[in-house]
Order: structure tokens, then sequence, then C-alpha cells
């Protein structure tokens, strides 16, 4: 199924019969929103789960990153609202979808902004870093759907800020990255919160860290939907497993990450993401570090220059990385190998996204080689670890270049990571941002959220 976007309608569209979603039963209001961005035929995992999702049913999804699940979920529940509208208490949310990570919240809130929209519902996004008061103030006006990352909801519920009680419709996307990041009891706590009966969806890479238990507690007879297995899978992704000598990494990494298109670099640590990133920009690539020591409006600002453009190159630990879902990365490169073939499966699908064209290199150093041979075997890739050297064919093919060598300054940096100083001056209402928008830019429609 081709996933190529039709140029942006402004105006009035008009749907045909054949419109995917349509057909799928999805309502003409919300499939009119879509088609005026070009999205008129659903990705694999919305024609699976979509059904199954507006007769009901309980839903168990396996898909990989960029799959379409964020829509796969979010139109059915949408279009359940619409429905139910005029049955519900106004005052409480009817539908919750909680998420690992802010960023990740962030990117489910774009997504579904534009269709909660035209539906005339109400939602909020609740999230640790951002401001109480207003998120308390949205929740005492009412909002029907509610994107939540478990810390914060659980505060809030402590606070008596947030009542469940009237939720019939929970999301918990991306479990194995809650489970993984401890967040477990928090949403067994959150789940108890909600009455039994209801509609809920479960999508995760693995069932893994007790995702498994999850499922079982809290899904009745779920119908359960895969869209790839636990190998590397996407046709158009290439990868690369470059073994090179120690003294070599630096220089590789610059002439890997200085190309065309957005560029992920993965490391460890937070303390090496600082440091590959100094490196990059003093050989003349612009990249900027990301992770969980930056406040959080640095991370906003770091996302949002990676998300438009203006920052091509981003230096991320795994955890930061987790909510980063940005069309048209065109490389992921790893400099420390993943712990396991899972984790090298989820940061290859940062690239080859919605049917788009990337490569995954992986970094070697000589005694890294028998266990990264290990792990590419276990994540389905055919590649083998082979020696390159700065400047070499290889590095090219991958699309590297060599950089200019003149340092990128931390003052300019600063001042691209820097709100202009007209969104500074003047009070949001005052430039044109709805209440709820995270600052001046707005993302374009996903198409495959």
């Amino acid at each position: 199924m081709s996933s190529a976007r039709r140029p942006v309608t402004t105006g009035s569209v008009q749907v045909t019969e054949d419109n995917g979603f349509l057909t799928l039963g999805i309502p003409t209001i919300l499939v009119e929103r879509l088609a005026r961005e070009g999205i008129t035929e659903p990705f694999p995992i919305q024609v699976a789960t979509i059904p199954d999702l507006l007769a009901g049913r309980d839903v168990l999804g396996r898909g990989q990153t960029g799959s379409g699940k964020t829509l796969a979920f979010g139109l059915p529940t949408l279009a359940r609202m619409i429905e139910e509208r005029r049955h519900r208490n106004a005052r409480k949310p009817h539908a919750l979808v909680l998420v690992p990570t802010r960023e990740l919240a962030m990117q489910v809130s774009d997504a579904l902004e534009p269709l909660v929209h035209v539906a005339g519902l109400r939602h909020k996004l609740v999230a640790g870093g951002l401001s109480y008061t207003t998120q308390i103030s949205a929740l005492q006006r009412g909002v029907d759907l509610l994107i939540a990352t478990p810390g914060r909801l659980i505060d809030l519920i402590e606070r008596g800020a947030v009542d469940l009680s009237e939720v019939t419709t929970t999301i918990l996307d991306e479990a194995d990255h809650m489970a993984e990041m401890g967040f477990l009891p928090e949403v067994t706590t959150i789940l108890d919160h909600i009455p039994d009966g209801g509609q809920r969806m479960l999508f995760s890479a693995t069932l893994d860290h007790g995702v498994d238990t999850l499922v079982e507690r809290y899904l009745t007879d779920p119908v359960t939907h895969s869209t790839d297995d636990a190998t590397a899978s996407v046709t158009t992704m290439r990868h690369f497993a470059f073994l090179i000598d120690p003294q070599h990494k630096k220089p590789i990494t610059a002439e890997l990450a200085n190309r065309a298109g957005r560029t992920i670099v993965f490391v460890r640590t937070k303390l090496g993401a600082d440091r590959v990133a100094t490196q990059l920009r003093e050989a003349g690539v612009l990249a900027a570090a990301l992770h969980g020591g930056l406040s959080q409006g640095v991370r906003n600002r770091v996302l949002g220059g990676f998300r438009d453009g203006s920052l091509p190159v981003l230096v991320a630990t795994d955890v930061a990385a987790r909510g980063i879902h940005v069309d048209d990365v065109s490389l992921v490169l790893q400099i420390d190998p993943p712990a396991d073939h899972k984790d090298y499966l989820h940061r290859s699908g940062r690239t080859a996204r919605a049917g788009e064209d990337g490569s995954v290199v992986t970094l070697v150093l000589p005694h890294q080689r028998k266990p990264v041979e290990r792990l590419l075997k276990a994540a389905g890739v055919d590649a083998t670890p082979t020696r390159v050297a700065p400047g070499g064919d290889l590095v090219v093919a991958a699309g590297g270049s060599t950089p200019s060598g003149e340092p990128i300054s931390e003052a300019a940096l600063a001042r691209l990571l820097e709100p202009p100083k007209a969104q500074r001056r003047f009070p949001r209402a005052a430039r044109g941002v709805r209440p709820g928008d995270k600052g001046g830019y707005r993302p374009p429609f996903r198409r495959d959220a």
C-alpha cells in the first residue's frame, strides 16, 4: 500500500466512496479532515485494528514504530465519543491515552488535535515538566480525551484534580517502554481507578517486563493484530555494520553525520551525548544532545529544531529517543551498539518510516565484533561487520562526506534553539497561539501517526 501523501488542501474536499477510511466506517467529518491533508489510504495496522475497535473489542496491537498506530486507536476512539456525545458527563474524561514519555505525549496530542477539533471535542495533555496550573484548570473545565504520562496522572489523581470514573476507552501506547522504565505499578494503579467493562487497547512491540500480565489482567478476550515480527522487515531500510579502529571513531562519526536530511546518533549515556554533540559541532556539523538531564524547555526546543529541519543532527540516549517520532530521518547512527536486538529494532525504527528510505549504521570496535554479529542475527539483519576507515568508499556509500572542519559556536547553537524574540516579548494570545499549543511551532499532520 502506498504511503505517499497527496498535496495538502486548504479548502473543502470531496470524499469519494473508495476512500479507505470511509470504507472502514470512520465518521465522514474525520475522513474529510484527513483528506484535507491528503490522507486517504490507511496503513496496514489501521486496516487491521479499526473494524474491531469500532465494534468495541479489546485489542492487543503489535506494530513497528511509524506503522500508524496513533490513528489506529485515535480514529475509533473519537468516533465512539462523537456517537456517545449526548450521553456523557461533560466534566469528566471519557477516553485516556497513557504513554511513557512527555515527548510521545506531545506527539500523540499533535497528531490527534486536528481531529479532536473538527469533532467538537476537548483534549488535554498532562505530563511532568509542564504546568500543574494549566493542566488542573483544563481538567476543571472538562476534557473528553486525556493524554497522560503515568507519573503526572498519579499526581493529579492524588490531588483530586482528575476523576477517571467515566472513562470508557483506555489506550496503553508503547506499553513495553512503560514497563522498561519502571512504570507498571503506576499503570496498574491508574487502571484500577477506571471502571470495568470499558474498551481497552494495548500497543506494544513486545510482551516482556510484565506487559503480558497487563494483557491478562486488564484486557477481555483481546483480538491480536501484528504488522511485523520481532526482526527487521522494512524493505526500504539499509543496514551497515562498520568495523573501525578506536582512533577512527570520532572522524567517521562526523563524516556519517555530515549528510543531507536528519540524522539520529545513539549513545549509551547522557555524558556521551553531550560529548559527541560537542565533537560534531567542533567538526562543523550542527548537532545537539537530547537526554533526561536537560530541562524540559531545552528538550522541547531541541526536538522542535529537529522536527522543522533547522537542527539536522540529534545525539540521543535510548530513553530520550523513545518519544521521537519524526519523518524523514535518513540515518540512524549507532556509535554505541545497543544492548540487545530489541533495542536495535527500536532504534532502527526511527528511520525508513511511512515507506521512506533510510539507513542504519552501527560502529563496531574490534572487541565488540562477536556480540554485534549475534545481535544482528537475532534482529534478522543481513549485515556483516566490514572494516572501514575515514573517507572510505563504504562511508560515502552510506551517505557520509567530509565535514567543513569550521567549528559551530555555542552561541550559534543557542540562537538556533531560542524562541524568536517576538515570541518571547508578546503574550501567547497576541501571537495567535491557541490554548494548549506548545509554542508558535505547529507540526504538520502526520501521515503515519
